[in-house]
């Protein structure tokens, strides 16, 4: 008796896996098939004959195996396999192999991707504007790598700093109390808040949550929001400065190629995009610049042609694109700043602060808890233990909608903290032993709703 191995699955004339797979097949998840292959393998489990084992050819041993060789998906922690060197495991990433030496894929690679730092340029130093009150601005949570963020520009850089936060229905109190503390405390620091009434935003919520099964929209939403006002005010830079391994877990996700990790410094590339900007009677585009026409253009428009023929997507922005119709007005501000800033040049350079060089070479999670505690009054969550994500009260509901959705294969973004604590054990900005506390008491990967949700469904059903 035979029966496709765990993890694939039929999708039209392709199979599909739905997991991490070892070098060098890390980011080959697609296989076509032949219509006689399809129509043995809709078949499946059951008895093969000589002829149909010669039609599957290179599938058979591999993508069709008997029952007896077929792997099985845990169902708890308790019976995952887990990676010799992080946390990474088969029961929060399902469909993750592991090499004779009993390691991940992101362990098996972690040379070969040492250098996959930002998908936007890095930019870690600045000068004092001289068009604008503002030398760089910044999306605020309230949380870690934020405020670590808001204190290296003000206090490490003494810039002044526009920060930029949308006031989400969940954000933690330890969150409201970090942004109520940084205001007191950085004094070269401008704060901006907004907020979308309950009425619009549950509309884009209650489509998003039919499309993700939650409603994250962070930090796609912000853009929309406050693109307008970086363009009205000539800030030069708006600055990211994502935990590294954020970044990284793009690429792991199929998300990003490795090209656009080094799209900023690929001269033929700007050129060409150089001549088609003069040539259209535009400025040309600095350093960061068509980042972030292209991040918003996304936002407000979808995606472009290019990005739909790569074969590479971002689910939840393209979900988040798809949400924000449900209220078009709200996109309205946002083409009339896409369009003049275009027209004029005054595009705010779309920049990313690599937080491991400025931090010594790694961004160590308790360290810098420890200078943002110091310096920002910044307040950690209740949880103790917990270092991913810090600002948002339904963070845990999110992982367990991403990880239920990836668990029972109904869609192949594998969820955004798997990848990450995974990645941040490996790169030991913490320990493995954290990581792994913080795995099994702070994050969601679980077969059975967590308590989180509730806050999110009483949202929505308010």
């Amino acid at each position: 008796m035979y029966d496709l191995q765990n993890r694939w699955k039929i999708e039209g004339n392709k199979l599909i896996y739905y997991g991490l797979r070892n070098v060098p097949d890390l980011l080959r998840n697609e296989i076509k098939i032949s219509r006689r292959q399809k129509k043995i393998l809709s078949q499946l489990p059951c008895e093969l004959k000589p002829e149909e084992i010669a039609i599957l050819k290179g599938l058979f041993g591999k993508q069709v195996v008997k029952i007896t060789q077929k792997r099985k998906t845990p169902t708890s922690l308790d019976e995952a396999r887990f990676c010799k060197s992080c946390v990474a495991n088969d029961f929060m990433i399902p469909g993750l192999d592991f090499d004779q030496n009993g390691l991940c894929p992101m362990c098996q690679t972690a040379k070969n991707t040492e250098n996959l730092k930002s998908v936007v340029p890095i930019k870690n130093t600045f000068s004092r504007s001289k068009k604008s009150r503002f030398d760089v601005a910044v999306f605020y949570t309230g949380g870690k790598d934020s405020t670590f963020l808001l204190y290296y520009l003000s206090k490490q850089q003494n810039l002044r700093v526009l920060a930029l936060t949308w006031e989400i229905p969940y954000l933690s109190d330890s969150a409201q109390k970090s942004i109520e503390n940084a205001k007191k405390t950085l004094k070269n620091v401008e704060f901006i808040t907004r907020k979308i009434s309950d009425a619009d935003l549950k509309k884009i919520y209650r489509k998003l949550y039919e499309l993700n099964g939650n409603t994250c929209a962070c930090p796609s939403l912000a853009y929309v929001l406050f693109y307008p006002e970086l363009v009205i005010n000539r800030v030069p830079y708006f600055v990211v400065g994502n935990e590294p391994v954020q970044m990284l877990g793009l690429f792991y996700n199929r998300m990003a190629p490795k090209i656009s990790y080094n799209f900023g410094d690929n001269k033929l590339l700007n050129t060409l995009i150089a001549i088609g900007r003069i040539v259209s009677f535009r400025p040309p585009l600095r350093r960061g610049q068509f980042h972030t026409l292209a991040t918003m253009k996304q936002l407000a428009y979808g995606d472009s042609f290019l990005k739909r023929i790569s074969g590479y997507d971002n689910e939840l922005v393209s979900n988040v694109v798809t949400a924000i119709k449900e209220v078009p007005e709200i996109l309205k501000p946002l083409k009339r700043a896409i369009r003049a800033s275009s027209f004029t040049g005054n595009i705010p350079a779309f920049v990313h602060v690599d937080f491991d060089e400025i931090s010594g070479c790694m961004y160590d999670w308790e360290n810098v808890q420890t200078i943002i505690k110091k310096e920002c009054g910044w307040i950690a969550p209740d949880q103790n233990d917990k270092g991913l994500h810090t600002s948002c009260n339904i963070e845990k509901c999110k992982e367990y909608t991403q990880f239920l959705r990836f668990y029972y294969m109904k869609t192949r973004m594998i969820p955004f903290s798997a990848l990450e604590i995974s990645l941040a054990s490996r790169d030991r900005n913490v320990s493995r032993e954290k990581a792994l506390d913080e795995l099994k008491n702070s994050l969601g990967f679980s077969l059975s709703e967590v308590a989180e949700c509730k806050a999110m469904k009483e949202y929505l059903e308010s």
